[in-house]
């Protein structure tokens, strides 16, 4: 498949749904908890299904997972080379919280690998693509769209954090690194900060799915820079389970 053939028609399908998004973003919106008691809201409903509808405009035969539809059985995904993961609201917290860091996230995942990502920041009018082997972009809200790249650190690490999830096993890896910077951000835009050179380090080791990462990781990766396990294998995906190892995704 060639991936820039079909980017800009996924890029269309993240800000429809980024507009969605954002027109229940800017209501007096309700919300409600799942059974494991993680927030949901009229705009993860609505975000995933204008996703669905869209990627299947683009392919039929590609099979679809999301965050808001997992209960797709292991005998079936396990024979999926190809698919599309993605995560309708990512930072469901901050949207609730109204801090404007949560984004839309879709990603075309091969051979466990994702291939190409598109993450949206509807609240910021912000988005961010990349596709392997063919570099990362960023749009900013005036539309004007510029090649992004990881830096080599300085001296002093800028490392990222989670605004919601920083916890003390996180904080003492973190400590550990010695000299460094903390900058905290919500969602998947804390992959994207190092992939534009605004940041270098992300330690998480905490819980996150395969979701979560995926968009933003391909992202990273067609920037210049990297995820791994704390054992440094490779963040894959299209695992039997959906939970993701602890991992540290790092710029140049």
């Amino acid at each position: 498949m060639h991936y820039s053939s079909i980017l800009e028609d996924v890029i269309q399908v993240a800000d429809k749904a980024s507009e969605r998004v954002l027109h229940i973003y800017q209501s007096d919106f309700k919300v409600n908890y799942k059974r494991d008691d993680s927030p949901i809201t009229a705009a993860d409903i609505a975000s995933h299904d204008e996703i669905v509808k869209g990627l299947r405009g683009i392919s039929r035969d590609i099979p679809i997972l999301s965050e808001e539809g997992v209960d797709i059985p292991w005998e079936e995904r396990k024979h999926w080379r190809r698919f599309w993961l993605i995560d309708p609201v990512d930072g469901t917290k901050e949207f609730t919280q109204r801090t404007g860091e949560f984004t839309v996230n879709i990603a075309l995942i091969e051979d466990g690998e994702p291939v190409l990502g598109v993450v949206t920041v509807p609240a910021l009018k912000q988005a961010y693509w990349g596709v392997k082997g063919q570099g990362a972009h960023r749009r900013d809200r005036t539309g004007r769209i510029q090649e992004i790249r990881v830096v080599k650190p300085k001296s002093a690490r800028r490392v990222v954090a989670s605004k919601n999830h920083l916890n003390s096993e996180t904080r003492s890896f973190i400590d550990r690194l010695g000299d460094h910077e903390l900058v905290q951000a919500g969602s998947s835009l804390k992959f994207c900060l190092i992939a534009e050179g605004r940041a270098d380090l992300y330690p998480r080791l905490g819980p996150t799915s395969e979701w979560d990462t995926a968009a933003a990781h391909a992202v990273l990766t067609a920037a210049g820079g990297k995820i791994h396990t704390l054992d440094g294998k490779p963040l894959h995906y299209g695992k039997e389970n959906l939970l993701n190892p602890h991992f540290v995704a790092e710029g140049g």
